[in-house]
């Protein structure tokens, strides 16, 4: 694929490095470097002009240093003359602000979308948005992945004779409900109210989990708060082993200590959206690579071919 251009911000460089050897070509090099009054500059260091360049940036902590450093990114491309500049942002953060639930606030999900348009994206390929219809925030294409095939393939050939798929919320079970079929599994979900970032309240469940195995689904753990409130509401209901199943593994606040107390969850298994911190000390943590995923997906968008075929009932046999 020799007119294609791939690079990496600072977020997440070993997805990018996957990626890349999926598709058979070399990371391309990008300089970042900070001044003296904390001012950021980015430079492509390979050509651009008239190439389909491929920029990937997952949304990540420190979030705001690494939209500034994807927005660079994309004004640098689009200064080199690039034919067509894709933001692959693996882990969108801004989805969680998707509407006006309160007087006077933001909705940061279309303002970061506006923002990159205005920067130069020409298109963006992203994954698991936590609320779909931040979809509709974009005024340039958008191929939104999701990551229910390769989860489900960690579950093939396992006894789930006696396992029922759970969502957290009523939001996530669609998803949750794509997943169980897969699986051939019934699917329940939790009826959740957030009352802050960090706090919700699950006060029953949807669906039978009375003496069942669980596999718990959802897009996204960051401080585990929802998790640990639905790990309550199983054991009432007298749920057996518990494995949690997510796209984005973020395990933000305190999600480790959290969760390495949960003596029943049998396994975590997440994929690498985003990079694990150092000091995640999980245990029996395992992480499924989307890297071939999104690889396919740029080779798709790079020759015209389509991307929503991925997900037809074809492929998603597992």
């Amino acid at each position: 694929m020799p007119q294609i251009g791939v690079f990496s911000g600072s977020a997440h460089p070993r997805l990018a490095q996957e990626i890349c050897a999926e598709l058979g070509v070399e990371l391309s090099e990008a300089h970042i470097q900070r001044f003296s009054n904390d001012c950021l500059q980015v430079q492509l260091r390979a050509n651009c002009r008239q190439r389909d360049i491929y920029l990937v940036q997952p949304l990540v902590p420190p979030v705001q240093e690494n939209l500034m450093e994807l927005l660079l990114m994309l004004d640098a491309a689009r200064g080199a003359s690039a034919a067509q500049i894709t933001a692959v942002i693996p882990h969108y953060a801004y989805a969680r602000s998707d509407k006006k639930d309160q007087p006077r606030i933001s909705i940061g999900g279309r303002l970061v979308a506006d923002l990159l348009a205005t920067a130069g994206a020409s298109r963006v390929l992203t994954m698991a948005l936590h609320a779909p219809q931040v979809h509709g925030f974009f005024s340039i294409p958008v191929d939104h992945l999701n990551a229910i095939n390769e989860l489900a393939k960690h579950f093939a050939g396992r006894d789930l004779s006696n396992t029922v798929v759970v969502s957290p919320d009523l939001g996530n079970a669609k998803a949750a409900t794509q997943f169980a079929r897969l699986l051939n599994l019934p699917v329940a979900a939790g009826s959740k109210q957030r009352l802050s970032d960090d706090r919700v309240v699950i006060d029953a469940i949807v669906g039978d989990v009375e003496g069942k195995n669980v596999i718990v689904l959802d897009d996204e753990i960051a401080t585990a708060g929802s998790i640990v409130e639905l790990l309550d509401r199983l054991r009432e209901h007298h749920a057996g082993r518990i494995v949690l199943a997510c796209t984005h593994g973020l395990f933000t606040g305190k999600a480790v200590q959290r969760l390495a107390v949960q003596d029943d969850v049998d396994e975590i298994v997440t994929t690498n959206t985003v990079p694990l911190a150092p000091d995640n000390n999980l245990p029996h943590l395992a992480v499924r690579s989307i890297a071939p995923l999104f690889a396919e997906a740029i080779r798709r968008i790079h020759l015209g071919e389509s991307v929503s075929s991925l997900f037809d009932s074809r492929a998603m046999e597992v």
